[in-house]
């Protein structure tokens, strides 16, 4: 299988399920933002200092609040707001800390706005869902306490969400918490449930992917999944999932790799002007490709930009 990158999965399915995403993990928070259709930041570019390597946060969502946020100023009768989102998939949680600080700090002086930071752990649990600090002290001085919202999904018990009302739940369960005796009957309970989901296909794709890509599996446990697909009630997963999967695999690709090309250039050159970023999402790819190593080699978007 052409698979994503971690970042890559993670940061198409959250802007993909970006509400189903929030009311699953942080459904209080949700009830007081407009989740229904965020804005898309370009990803911010900044140097670690004093002249270190160029960071690019994963994702950032300008969206309304329901209700006023103390310190923030209304725009035009609506209260704005940032949804910052890290995804870590190391098996180390306290190299994010760090990072959620100086992104914070950057995206408030950058916009002006109220941000709401959250990280997604794909291999550390942690407390499951919870609020993670980080903490500097001079002494018995509080210098810096930053505090960010956490999912970490191992610490979460998959069987639950695998029989969930959440779509995307029930895709995530292959990276919660699953008993060795359980985790082929929860992989195909869940492929299941999501060829049988009404959702368009390219979501279907989305989902079903993910559960293929992390569903613990060794060779015992592969066979006994193999098994389970060919008696009821899991004998349509294998036909209708190879059919989603087959569809939207080209489209996959083609996101993936004009992601990989747009990350690319921001490396190189900062946020993208929307002219660019047009031109990324229209052009064929195998025009794309030339005209992006011409940029790199001048030092220049003017390839990309055009006339």
């Amino acid at each position: 299988m052409d698979e994503f990158d971690h970042d890559q999965r993670f940061k198409t399915l959250i802007q993909e399920f970006f509400e189903d995403f929030m009311r699953l993990f942080f459904a209080r928070w949700a009830e007081r933002l407009d989740c229904s259709a965020p804005e898309w930041l370009p990803q911010e570019v900044f140097p670690d200092p004093p002249e270190g390597p160029r960071r690019v946060m994963d994702l950032v969502a300008r969206l309304p609040a329901r209700e006023p946020i103390p310190g923030a100023r209304p725009a035009d009768d609506t209260w704005l707001a940032l949804v910052h989102i890290e995804i870590e998939s190391p098996d180390k949680a306290a190299p994010l800390r760090g990072r959620m600080h100086r992104y914070h700090v950057a995206l408030r002086d950058r916009y002006g706005l109220p941000v709401l930071p959250i990280g997604v752990f794909l291999r550390v649990g942690l407390d499951g869902i919870g609020i993670d600090t980080r903490l500097e002290t001079f002494w018995e001085l509080e210098v810096v306490r930053f505090q960010y919202l956490y999912v970490g999904l191992p610490g979460l018990d998959g069987l639950q969400y695998v029989r969930g009302d959440n779509w995307l739940g029930v895709a995530l369960a292959a990276l919660m918490r699953i008993p060795r005796e359980r985790v082929a009957w929860l992989g195909a309970e869940a492929l299941r449930r999501l060829t049988e989901a009404p959702l368009p296909k390219r979501k279907q794709f989305l989902l079903s992917e993910c559960v293929q890509a992390y569903l613990p599996m060794d060779d015992e446990l592969r066979q006994e999944f193999d098994e389970l697909t060919k008696a009821e009630p899991f004998q349509g997963v294998r036909a209708v999932n190879k059919t989603v999967y087959e569809e939207g695999l080209e489209a996959g690709r083609e996101r993936g790799r004009r992601e990989q090309l747009r990350e690319l250039l921001e490396e190189e050159f900062g946020p993208l002007p929307s002219k660019v970023l047009d031109r990324l999402n229209t052009m064929p790819l195998d025009q794309l490709r030339p005209l992006v190593k011409a940029a790199l080699r001048s030092n220049s978007l003017t390839g990309l930009i055009g006339d």
